[in-house]
């Protein structure tokens, strides 16, 4: 198969054969309502007949009854009252923020994290010319909320506002692309073939919301082109659902009677509405969920399986651990300025040195699989550019004793302390900082640090707020860091290589970096990471991203502590059934792109 044609079909690929080979209730009363017609969480009914995609213990709901029997109730997403649906803001209300939810907003291309496919959306097709260019050819009979017409024109103007406002992150597509032109219903876009990225451009066309060129035209005058600033609570999109309420409590989207993609979807969305209540704590929202009174959610849930084990209808994409899909890898990654730091036999030596099983069993609850050493993403859309072989074979597992060795090899002696020095200088102390209450992240830390505690190097944790974290690892200003790269998506493991890799535009300390915050300095990978994006065939790209990967391994500049979902996709089966699993593989577990589709497939009980 050629990765580079276009591929608009929807047939799906289970997860073994990739192992394989009325106006809306206020928030609180809305939720008793709910859970008042549940039954408990519906852990009576203990005969699901033909129903599917229901909890990992087999078991269903009855069904709720009253004004909110066909509504969903979803969490997870937005943990503040909206102020501002301008997709384009800093930190725009769910579900309006880019890569999330289409249920506003659309997308051209919906990705699916389970085979890597870019389906359809407001473009019918798309075909990839080589790194030459991209042809999109959209969809018929579009229209926006408002009822206006959907043309090729909002598409250009879309785009052409990372050109009036260039702090906007669309604006990052010029650097790709040289040229967008529209003719009729196609759009074509020439590729910078300075860069050749196409894979980036993809990306970008399947998680940028298109946008009403009328109301952000207005937008753009009103601002004095200042698009983030401006604010509003009218999103217009040409989505499934629109925006009825948002206040202090809830955000409520409604179905739009009207919606153009039903030919392409099989119908309307079987819910009438959408809830999304907002929470003080996760703890609230698990409480919820675990009671039936939420449908679907995405956060964190230490040991889920304690739900179903307690008769709750509650599910997860897989039935077994990790129960989860990968989709990321919170990166551990080391400031390679700072004495011991800056030697590859270090690094790989406290690569060694981490406990992946406890951190796996005790921080993600058994979230994650095996940590392979390697960028890519294992078990999914990326896993074929994966050579398992050599991840396995020239990689590192956790091994004290040879952590030591390796320390020992790069000439480190232990002294009087316990503590591993060469020359005088010692290793440590270090300080492993991540955000405070990122609570998978924080006891990832605490495992890692006790670690290398017991190899002989001083560390340990610091967990600033968010914004000083952020702060101090984009300026260089920190020793060891747990941090995001790039998750599983249209440009990756690219795009991962990239973050964790790239010397283009090398940053200096004290300057604020956006890639590569480590500093790690090579000669070779800018040339290799140009190789991969501009691999035409599969084979091609393969030899180029297998040879990022051996230079990773060989260097060492981070390293994965684990596995973690995209999106934490479960749901409570008390209310609707059919739910995406890998037995009931329509649709990915996902709550944007391809994952749209369960929105129209998931069945009521009892209805």
């Amino acid at each position: 198969m050629n990765q580079r044609s276009a591929q608009s079909g929807t047939a799906r690929a289970t997860r073994r054969g990739f192992l394989t080979a009325g106006g809306a209730l206020g928030g609180a009363a809305a939720l008793a309502a709910c859970g008042g017609a549940m039954g408990g969480g519906g852990g009576g009914a203990s005969d699901s007949g033909e129903l599917v995609g229901i909890g990992n213990n087999g078991r269903a709901g009855a069904g709720r009854d009253g004004a909110t029997a066909d509504h969903l109730f979803i969490a997870g997403f937005q943990w503040s009252p909206p102020t501002n649906f301008n997709t384009f803001a800093a930190s725009p209300a769910w579900p309006s923020a880019g890569n999330a939810a289409q249920y506003v907003y659309e997308t051209l291309l919906r990705f699916d994290i389970l085979t890597g496919e870019l389906l359809p959306g407001l473009a019918a097709s798309h075909e990839i010319n080589g790194t030459e260019s991209i042809t999109l050819t959209l969809q018929e009979g579009v229209t926006w909320h408002d009822g206006s017409e959907f043309t090729a024109d909002d598409v250009l103007y879309t785009f052409e506002l990372g050109k009036i406002d260039p702090g906007l992150g669309i604006a990052g597509i010029w650097t790709e692309v040289d040229e967008m032109t529209a003719e009729g219903t196609t759009l074509s876009l020439a590729i910078n073939q300075e860069r050749r990225n196409v894979d980036s451009v993809l990306n970008t066309l399947a998680t940028q919301p298109i946008v009403n060129k009328a109301q952000f035209e207005q937008a753009a005058a009103d601002s004095g082109g200042a698009i983030a600033s401006w604010e509003t609570m009218e999103p217009i999109g040409t989505g499934p659902f629109t925006l009825e309420l948002a206040d202090q409590t809830q955000i409520v989207l409604a179905r739009h009677e009207d919606y153009w993609g039903t030919s392409m979807h099989g119908g309307l969305p079987a819910m009438s509405k959408i809830i999304h209540p907002i929470f003080k704590s996760a703890e609230d929202g698990n409480i919820k969920f675990q009671n039936g009174e939420l449908d679907v959610m995405q956060q964190f849930v230490p040991q889920i399986w304690k739900m179903w084990e307690a008769d709750k209808p509650v599910g997860t994409y897989l039935r077994d651990k990790p129960y989860y899909l990968p989709g990321s890898m919170p990166m551990f990654i080391m400031n390679t300025a700072r004495p011991g730091l800056d030697d590859p036999l270090v690094r790989k030596a406290l690569a060694h040195a981490v406990d992946y099983a406890s951190i796996a069993e005790t921080a993600m609850s058994g979230y994650s699989s095996q940590v392979l050493a390697s960028l890519v993403i294992p078990d999914g859309a990326e896993d074929q550019w994966l050579d398992r072989e050599k991840a396995e074979a020239d990689g590192w597992v956790y091994d004290a004793a040879r952590a030591e060795s390796l320390l020992e090899e790069a000439g480190y002696a232990k002294g009087e302390d316990g503590i591993y020095a060469k020359d005088g200088q010692k290793l440590g102390p270090w300080k492993l900082i991540t955000p405070q209450g990122w609570t998978d992240w924080n006891a990832a830390l605490e495992i890692v640090a006790k670690n290398f505690q017991a190899i002989g190097v001083d560390a340990a944790t610091n967990f600033p707020q968010q914004a000083q974290t952020q702060t101090a690892i984009q300026n260089g200003d920190f020793d060891l860091c747990c941090w995001s790269v790039a998750g599983t998506g249209p440009s990756t493991p690219w795009q991962r290589f990239s973050d964790v890799m790239s010397n283009v535009d090398l940053a200096p300390a004290g300057e604020r970096a956006y890639r590569n915050y480590g500093r790690w300095e090579n000669d070779q990978v800018n040339d290799l990471l140009q190789d991969a994006a501009a691999a035409v065939e599969d084979a091609e790209k393969k030899v180029a991203l297998v040879a990022l990967d051996d230079l990773y391994r060989a260097e060492v500049p981070a390293f994965p502590l684990m596995y973690r979902p995209d999106e934490f996709f479960e749901f409570n089966a008390s209310n609707w059934a059919n739910w995406p699993t890998e037995e009931n593989d329509y649709a990915p577990p996902m709550f944007r792109g391809a994952g749209n589709q369960w929105l129209f497939e998931i069945t009521r009980i009892g209805s």
